[in-house]
């Protein structure tokens, strides 16, 4: 059924390292709820594979030193939804996981997997991009960060350069993206369950302390684009405006400068461009809500 050359077990980060030195032309697996798939279909052939599975340090959520939460990258999905951090200080990023796949993916699927594949629609790409994450790649030459809207660098491509061994270790929220921030996810699909969205709206508010300005919002799409992206016309707009329904509104209008939506079998750049201006006013008028502010 699986078409394999070899299958390699890395039994620790650095191992996954060598191993990735190694062996250049061989496919990462964590979960397997993508690869599996498509070399059953045949589209990975004859690959080699490197399972990364018995790297323990790279599962569970934690908060480092500076505060900001680290998201081991073998992390699954069901894992993140539950966990306490990440109820506590980002829940929409537990409630996004939460939509991927059914329970079976869920429980396999990891959060390194979902941001490696380089997929637009990938249910946690448009809130990591709305949170600024900061994705941390470790290789040969040490641990480096990048901002997850540089790691995406073309639809199905990430910044991981197997030629210095990388593979990605965690994903980190900073304080300074989640702290009195709250936020919320719609995903737009055919169906109400195991469905690729059609799109992804990801938005995240914090108000002042009288709760009547929006003092930072954050808004990201996921198949808005070839990659995930962040809709810096809208957010300029809000940023600094008086929490009212007419500026929610204008904000709404104001993601058609920044998205690029196309026409697909699932639907057309018209209709995700209609998706994208209400999913977005509703998004910001349930962050309103959740940070406790009225309209």
């Amino acid at each position: 059924m699986y078409d394999m050359s070899a299958l390699y077990q890395a039994q620790s980060v650095q191992d996954a390292i060598r191993l990735r030195l190694e062996h250049p032309e061989a496919q990462i697996i964590a979960g397997g709820t993508d690869v599996l798939v498509q070399m059953r279909e045949g589209k990975r052939a004859g690959k080699a594979l490197i399972s990364i599975q018995g790297c323990r340090e790279m599962r569970g959520v934690s908060l480092d030193e500076e505060e900001n939460l680290r998201i081991g990258s073998l992390t699954t999905f069901s894992h993140i939804t539950a966990d306490p951090l990440i109820q506590r200080y980002i829940n929409v990023l537990g409630e996004a996981v939460d939509m991927v796949g059914g329970p079976q993916i869920r429980n396999a699927g990891t959060i390194g997997g979902n941001t490696c594949n380089g997929v637009t629609s990938a249910d946690s790409a448009s809130t990591l991009h709305a949170w600024e994450a900061i994705v941390e790649i470790t290789g040969k030459n040490g641990v480096r960060r990048v901002p997850i809207k540089e790691f995406y660098l073309k639809a199905g491509a990430v910044d991981l350069r197997a030629e210095d061994g990388e593979i990605q270790t965690a994903i980190l929220i900073p304080k300074a993206s989640y702290d009195r921030t709250f936020g919320h996810y719609i995903k737009y699909a055919m169906r109400n369950a195991m469905d690729i969205a059609t799109l992804g709206t990801s938005v995240n508010a914090r108000l002042s302390p009288d709760k009547k300005t929006f003092e930072r919002v954050r808004i990201a799409f996921g198949v808005a684009g070839p990659v995930p992206l962040r809709a810096l016309n809208a957010e300029a707009f809000i940023n600094g405006r008086e929490v009212t329904l007419e500026n929610i509104q204008q904000f709404g209008r104001t993601v058609l400068e920044d998205i690029h939506p196309r026409d697909s079998w699932r639907a057309s750049k018209a209709f995700r461009s209609h998706i994208a201006v209400e999913s977005a006013k509703r998004c910001l008028m349930e962050s309103v809500k959740l940070a406790g502010g009225e309209l």
